[in-house]
């Protein structure tokens, strides 16, 4: 027969007996059940009076007396409650049922508030229950305390022994560690943490960077130097622009010259050397593969190198070489490109198909690139209150600064507004993000679960886009077409359209002509007008004709013609409708619009000789108008033989 056991805690319990009898009745549990836990917890508080002593075990140890003592419910409770802490060998040997709702019962007001906030960014309330019960629960039964006490630190701590402790497959850990992403951003959002998230690691420092590179001691420390000057009043990418720059340099100098231990010591010919093999290095660092820089890469390394040269020089650094090493005619030319716009029926059929992307993101962020000819950057770096409604003037959309530091309004026809303002009703509310450039809070438009997005699923929507609309490549394979090209389809259509090159300017937020008048050599109207024109006077010049015949063109050609076909005394007018009125109705032979036809040499030579016989009389009578007028005439005649007689 077995011994009663009491249903309350007695006074010859454990100090931790009496709250977990109220919380097994708390739980509803039957007698029977209620009796078997109690006597567990019981024989197991009598075995080890002291639970901390008992957790330093080996893990192993630990389960098997648990499994034998049955003694799971209590030790979830007690760790639940923070009277234990858990370790995380232990909960990776035993999956801890019950310990969610246990600690969020123990901070329930810290709970809901962070539940109210993951189901505020857009999760699914399955998510929020996963991430507070299996991350946020085992955080805080691991480290104790309270929520406000998780800084970035102890999370950044916990992801580590994660990863080293606890014996998971490949696909568990990266559930966990998914969890611990979303984890992060609620901490954010409820305003624990200051910073939001990161999505990759912290990015290494310069020393870091510099440390990494083999070169002479002397070398790295001007380097070093010179980019932390320089970083003073650069942006942050162009930093790093710089170091990737100078690293390949000092990469060279160790490999191919490692006696030259200071700029000092450098000369001509290392330059030249390395002119010559920075044009057929291979990349480096993150993008490395077996293959040749671009060109853009190539000059960009030389350029830099130039400008360390010349700059530490200027400032009177000892370091400086003596001379000056790198000159204007070492920096690459690059090609001058066209920009590549789509054509009009690809982008029809493109744009067709973005509309259909099941993607709401990529769909609202290519019609906006492809309606107002935004920068990728520029496009997520937009705020939630961008667009500006002016009234009769129509509405706007206010581009943030972006590659050229320039701020400027673009107008928004309706469909690109009406995308906006779909996805802004879409987006929800959340904390703002600190800006990556000022610090300064902001609330950035294109955000989804309290996260900025980035680029890559706008690539991916327009190459999913593409397939859909049936668009190939040269070889047969879907058309490859990156974001930019909307923006040049975007700004060859206005320029296509007759719009001036000062508004196009205004729109892209170019900050020189030259930037901009790249469009209006794609396919300008005014350009194909000025080039039409030019080849009707040409066609009118030579003969195009066969031996013999009249350079008459025929009666279709004659009609379809965009110049005057006014038969004049002896060849043909090639005034441009556009120029207006005639002034010299009765002179046409002096006219710069007059273009002599070779059938008409005799006629000419006839009316030449009559010419100069009326100057002839007119001289004779005293008339000095007249005379100046026929000596005008014969002089164009005399222009016009010349130039249809053989030489």
């Amino acid at each position: 027969m077995s011994t009663a056991v009491a249903r309350t805690a007695t006074t010859a319990d454990h100090d931790w007996m009496s709250a977990y009898v109220e919380h097994c009745q708390r739980l509803g549990c039957g007698d029977r059940a209620l009796r078997d836990r109690l006597r567990s917890a019981r024989g197991f508080l009598a075995a080890h009076p002291d639970p901390w002593v008992w957790m330093d075990q080996p893990t192993t140890t630990r389960v098997t007396e648990l499994r034998r003592t049955r003694a799971w419910p209590l030790l979830v409770f007690l760790i639940g409650t923070g009277r234990l802490r858990l370790d995380l060998e232990l909960a990776a040997a035993k999956n801890l049922t019950g310990l969610g709702a246990i600690v969020e019962a123990h901070h329930g007001e810290d709970f809901a508030t962070a539940r109210a906030a993951g189901l505020r960014l857009g999760w699914t309330p399955t998510w929020v229950d996963t991430v507070l019960g299996e991350c946020l629960a085992v955080l805080l039964a691991w480290h104790g305390g309270t929520i406000a006490d998780l800084s970035q630190q102890i999370v950044a701590e916990f992801d580590e022994q994660l990863g080293q402790t606890m014996q998971l497959s490949r696909s568990s850990l990266r559930a966990y560690r998914a969890r611990l992403a979303s984890l992060r951003q609620l901490m954010f959002e409820i305003g624990v943490h200051d910073a939001p998230p990161r999505r990759r690691p912290w990015s290494r420092t310069l020393e870091q960077r510099f440390a990494d590179v083999a070169m002479a001691e002397a070398i790295r420390t001007v380097l070093l130097r010179y980019v932390q000057t320089r970083a003073s009043v650069l942006r942050p990418r162009s930093v790093e622009s710089l170091v990737n720059d100078l690293l390949p340099f000092a990469e060279f100098l160790t490999a191919h010259h490692p006696e030259v231990t200071t700029l000092r010591d450098l000369e001509r010919h290392h330059v030249e050397e390395f002119l010559i093999w920075n044009r057929t290095r291979s990349w480096r660092g993150r993008k490395a593969r077996p293959q040749p820089v671009s060109p853009a890469v190539t000059q960009a390394a030389v350029l830099s190198l130039r400008n360390l040269l010349e700059d530490i020089a200027a400032w009177g650094w000892a370091e400086a070489p003596a001379g000056r090493l790198v000159f204007a005619a070492d920096v690459p030319k690059l090609d001058r490109l066209l920009p590549r716009a789509l054509a009009p029926d690809v982008d029809a059929r493109l744009m067709a198909a973005v509309a259909d992307l099941p993607d709401r993101f990529a769909r609202t962020g290519l019609q906006v690139l492809r309606g107002s000819g935004l920068r990728v950057g520029e496009l997520l770096d937009l705020e939630i209150d961008a667009v500006i409604d002016y009234g009769p003037a129509g509405t706007w959309l206010r581009v943030p600064l972006g590659k050229l530091a320039t701020e400027r309004s673009v107008p928004l026809d309706e469909e690109t507004l009406a995308a906006l303002d779909q996805w802004a009703h879409h987006r929800g509310v959340h904390r703002p993000i600190p800006h990556p450039r000022t610090g300064r809070p902001t609330d950035f438009l294109f955000t989804e679960h309290g996260r900025r997005l980035g680029a890559t699923r706008l690539r991916n929507g327009l190459l999913a886009a593409a397939a859909e609309a049936g668009l190939c490549g040269p070889e047969g394979g879907p058309l490859t077409i990156t974001p930019h090209q909307l923006r040049h389809t975007y700004a060859t259509a206005l320029a296509n359209a007759g719009m001036s090159l000062q508004a196009l300017m205004a729109l892209l937020g170019h900050v020189t002509p030259e930037m901009t008048i790249r469009y209006a050599t794609l396919a300008s109207p005014t350009l194909r007008g000025a080039y039409d024109e030019a080849m009707g006077k040409m066609r009118r010049q030579l003969t195009l004709t066969p031996v013999g015949r009249p350079i008459v063109p025929d009666k279709i050609s004659w009609l379809a013609s965009e110049m005057l076909k006014t038969r004049v005394a002896h060849g043909y007018c090639s005034r441009h409708e556009s120029q207006g009125t005639c002034p010299y109705a009765n002179i046409c032979e002096t006219c710069d619009n007059y273009t002599p036809a070779a059938e008409f040499e005799p006629t000419l030579t006839d009316q030449l000789a009559d010419i100069r016989a009326l100057q002839t009389d007119a001289e004779e009578r005293g008339w000095t108008a007249e005379q100046e007028r026929h000596r005008h005439v014969a002089t164009a005649l005399e222009g016009h033989l010349n130039s249809i007689r053989p030489r």
